[in-house]
């Protein structure tokens, strides 16, 4: 069977289970009584999953189109975003209620997906050098996710993580734990160019 169509196929399932782990809990939420669009939408890994998805099938999509420097560009964001959210929920929120309260739904978005995109990116490998100083534009959005976050919680008083919540400590711990993260998604960049300019370097010199 062709190896990009298998790849293409794969890349399409997990992005199909994403989007029903997500789309199954909202009406789980929603039967409850408990379903708030606007603060379930407001979770990183909500947001960073859709970022996976729309990854993911983007990259289907392109099945056997050639190089795209853009999509390996955002593939690598998407690879990021996951990674963080499979570091940051398995130290600080394994055991917080974060609206992901079936089991199953939250394996997919906080595990399996997280290390499909990891994979993904070792398998399939920018097919361009990416370079560092273009991929610090990775933190864009986790950058805004949090200003966006700060300002909501200050408004209406909720807050997605309670790490990032000033009544859990204050201010001063709510920049602890954030920069903390900062450092920590600066090295995962680092990790993911390094590691895919290697690995696309690695296949160059073997075809």
């Amino acid at each position: 069977m062709n190896r990009g169509l298998v790849l293409a196929t794969l890349r399409i399932g997990f992005a199909v289970l994403a989007i029903v782990a997500i789309g199954f809990q909202m009406l789980d939420l929603a039967d409850r009584g408990d379903l708030n669009p606007i603060n379930f939408f407001s979770y990183f890994t909500i947001e960073s999953n859709l970022i996976a998805v729309a990854a993911l099938l983007w990259a289907a999509a392109a099945t056997g189109a050639g190089p795209n420097p853009r999509l390996d560009f955002f593939r690598g964001a998407a690879t990021t975003y996951m990674t963080v959210t499979f570091v940051v929920f398995a130290l600080l929120l394994a055991d917080t209620d974060v609206d992901t309260a079936i089991v199953w739904v939250d394996r997919v978005l906080h595990r399996v997906i997280p290390i499909v995109m990891m994979a993904d990116w070792l398998i399939e490998p920018p097919a361009v050098r990416i370079d560092l100083t273009r991929a610090w534009w990775w933190l864009a959005f986790p950058l805004a996710w949090v200003v966006y976050t700060m300002i909501r919680g200050a408004t209406v008083d909720t807050y997605p993580y309670p790490f990032l919540d000033p009544a859990n400590g204050g201010y001063a711990v709510v920049l602890v734990y954030s920069v903390a993260i900062l450092v920590g998604m600066l090295l995962f960049i680092y990790a993911i160019v390094a590691i895919g300019n290697a690995m696309a370097a690695r296949r160059s010199s073997t075809t």
